[in-house]
């Protein structure tokens, strides 16, 4: 067998992938929460779901958007720099949640959602269920995202679904101002939890990228806010410094949704329950991956999805590798459980406690015919055989519900043109 490569997978990539495969990343994660929201109602019923929904995001969004703006070198503490934490966040992909932005000075401005898909899912299961993400959901994540960049970051709604009349746009209209005056507002609790977490300080090493070519010029986001991000204007290094945290953002949410769980319940249930999120994301993630890299079903590329998988990535962080079989028909994946990951209330202790569906569910959504076998080890390592059985296995229902919202066939439009916003 090849030896494995402890090379950060996203070093090998093209310019032109790496920019293809950030929205995407995004946008997976966006559907992380989606992944998890099912068990939720299942255990907790509608009232727990909406709690535990906002102590995840309280937990993760202002660790990594302060990480965020430190990799792109987004200084200030104004509105735009609170919207530029925006369009990094995996709480607003691209186009799927279409933010819109006007800047009337430092401390005033406005966003609204010309499209939401998180509102598509929910508008049609009724008003309860709108009210509840919208109103309930939203009022303390929002503050929660703005306080990494200024605590006295004040956020309230010019108008909000329940839509009236009916089909009304833009879907949101929000209006964000800093106010002298305000007391600091303070970490919320959950975050103040999951700070512990290795990862809230976890630093990577600069990203040397092979292939250059074609790159843009844009290295960070200092200057002033753009109408939207084109992300194929930023250098490869760029790409990669922002692919990471996307990576992280993940993480964070999957502790949150832990820490939340386990809060009201116990570890065994918050283990169950986070295991059902992985598991959904996982299959729905291989498969759009692979449209994204444009490779096949084989073990080639499988390798170049599981590469970029969020189980996987930041690599530096999971300790995974991966490598093809002699025959060149199998693939064998590894994570070193010496990683940081591994001591973080993430996906990853799961797997070290024999759970491989999530594994399982990413390999089946680039060719439902993969199968997983776990290797016996001494435990310094989570190690799995993955081999092509004849016959495809039918989508686990963690992955088809996941797959209910409009996001997971979601596609993106021609990019668009990338202007300064001014004060008006």
């Amino acid at each position: 067998m090849s030896e494995p490569s402890r090379r950060d997978p996203l070093e090998g990539l093209d310019h032109a992938t790496l920019a293809r495969l950030l929205p995407d990343l995004l946008l997976i994660g966006q559907l992380i929460d989606r992944a998890g929201m099912p068990a939720l109602l299942g255990e907790f019923g509608l009232d727990g779901m909406r709690d535990v929904a906002i102590e995840e995001w309280q937990a993760a969004s202002p660790h990594y958007t302060r990480r965020m703006k430190d990799a792109l070198s987004i200084t200030g503490d104004g509105v735009a720099e609170i919207f530029k934490g925006f369009q990094l966040d995996v709480g607003a992909p691209p186009e799927f949640m279409d933010f819109r932005y006007g800047v009337t000075d430092h401390g005033n401005g406005e966003f609204w959602l010309d499209h939401c898909g998180a509102l598509m899912d929910v508008e049609p299961m009724g008003e309860r269920i709108t009210k509840t993400m919208c109103h309930d959901i939203e009022d303390p994540t929002f503050p929660a995202t703005a306080l990494a960049t200024n605590p006295r970051a004040q956020v309230a709604p010019i108008h909000r679904p329940p839509r009236d009349p009916e089909g009304r746009t833009p879907h949101c209209h929000w209006k964000v101002w800093i106010d002298p005056e305000a007391e600091p507002a303070p970490l919320p609790e959950p975050a103040v939890e999951s700070a512990a977490s290795r990862l809230i300080d976890f630093r990577f090493d600069a990203p040397a990228p092979q292939d250059t070519a074609g790159e843009g010029e844009r290295d960070d986001y200092a200057g002033p806010l753009l109408t939207d991000l084109v992300f194929s204007e930023f250098t490869s290094a760029a790409l990669i410094r922002i692919i990471r945290e996307v990576y992280l953002q993940m993480h964070l949410l999957a502790v949150g949704f832990h820490q939340s769980v386990r809060r009201r319940s116990d570890r065994e249930t918050a283990d169950r329950l986070l295991a059902y999120q992985a598991t959904g994301i996982s299959g729905v993630a291989g498969g759009r991956l692979r449209e994204v890299l444009g490779v096949g079903g084989d073990a080639r590329g499988l390798a170049a999805v599981l590469d970029v998988h969020p189980l996987s990535g930041p690599v530096a962080y999971t300790g995974f590798t991966s490598r093809t079989t002699d025959d060149g028909a199998g693939l064998i994946v590894s994570w070193d459980t010496s990683a940081d990951g591994f001591h973080d209330d993430t996906w990853l202790p799961l797997l070290a406690a024999g759970d491989l569906r999530p594994l399982e569910t990413a390999a089946q959504g680039v060719d439902p015919r993969w199968r997983v076998e776990p290797a016996i080890g001494d435990g310094s390592r989570v190690e799995a055989v993955l081999w092509l059985g004849a016959e495809p296995t039918e989508e686990p229902e963690e992955v088809a519900v996941t797959r209910i919202s409009t996001g997971a066939a979601f596609n993106f439009g021609p990019t668009r043109t990338a202007l300064p916003i001014t004060p008006v």
